[in-house]
């Protein structure tokens, strides 16, 4: 008997080598069970900050920590077999410095086994990402909206927007040449999106960037409806399982107060030894 053939998980490289081809897909993932199901589709697997938003209930990422980002990327890793995976770096784990974020990339790497990080900022990361680079940390970068900055930018507003747009082309050029795989632009124009894929040689993954990108990339949750009441504009929802998980809590709750659960087939019998007096029959 031949023995089961082992998948090939992607690499940065190969991610490299699909701009311009066909597109790249791209999920967020926090648990093994979510891991497993986008693994057989995605090129890439992210273990997002957003994970303290979706999650934790946290009203924002800048809440989220280095060890919920281990900890939730050793989950992922225990889901997949072929889709890349990469896990932010949280708010205040990269900032103060290159050295400050190769100690915390390589725990993330170290502790997760993910083949590369993603951190936010353009321009003025360019120096961090070359000095994690040259010591074997594949990174993506992240520009347009920062979710990191949403109090800088005044909240979740669209990037890049008129005399801005050359701000966003520069972060992203200036990335790039730094030595990232791949840039996720966030919330900016279709048409600046358009050109900054044109125009750099790593591929881009958009999120409310338009269809111009070299790939895509949602959170999870967000396409599969889990939040009934979260509908941003750049999210098609998939399914609506927040809608199905509700009624169905619902309906069990029902069956429950009027005694339809447990019925005769979720219940167990006494077996060939029924207990009399307290005694085996």
């Amino acid at each position: 008997m031949s023995a089961t053939r082992k998948i090939k998980a992607l690499t940065p490289p190969d991610i490299v080598s699909r701009k311009g081809e066909t597109p790249l897909v791209c999920l967020t993932a926090y648990t093994t069970p979510m891991a497993r199901l986008v693994d057989g589709v995605c090129d890439i697997a992210l273990v997002g900050d957003s994970v303290g938003m979706v999650l934790h209930g946290l009203p924002s990422t800048l809440g989220v920590t280095l060890d919920i980002m281990v900890m939730h990327g050793q989950a992922v890793r225990r889901g997949l077999e072929r889709a890349l995976m990469v896990v932010d770096m949280p708010f205040g784990s990269y900032e103060e410095g290159p050295e400050q974020a190769f100690r915390n990339a390589a725990r993330l790497m170290a502790e997760t086994g993910c083949a590369a990080v993603k951190l936010e900022g353009g321009d003025g990361m360019a120096g961090t990402i070359q000095f994690l680079v040259a010591r074997g940390i594949p990174v993506m970068a992240h520009v347009g909206l920062t979710p990191q900055a949403v109090n800088t930018f005044g909240g979740y507003k669209v990037q890049g927007r008129g005399e801005d747009a050359e701000r966003i082309l520069r972060d992203a050029t200036s990335v790039s040449e730094a030595g990232a795989f791949a840039i996720v632009l966030e919330k900016v124009p279709s048409q600046l999106a358009s050109r900054i894929t044109a125009d750099i040689a790593i591929p881009t993954i958009g999120i409310g960037a338009g269809s111009a990108c070299d790939g895509q990339i949602l959170v999870v949750d967000d396409m599969l409806g889990m939040f009934t009441d979260f509908r941003p504009k750049f999210v098609k929802r998939y399914a609506e399982l927040g809608e199905q998980a509700e009624a169905a809590i619902a309906a069990y709750a029902r069956d429950v107060r009027e005694r339809r659960f447990p019925g005769a087939e979720h219940v167990f019998g006494n077996g060939p030894k029924a207990i009399k007096g307290g005694e085996p029959a």
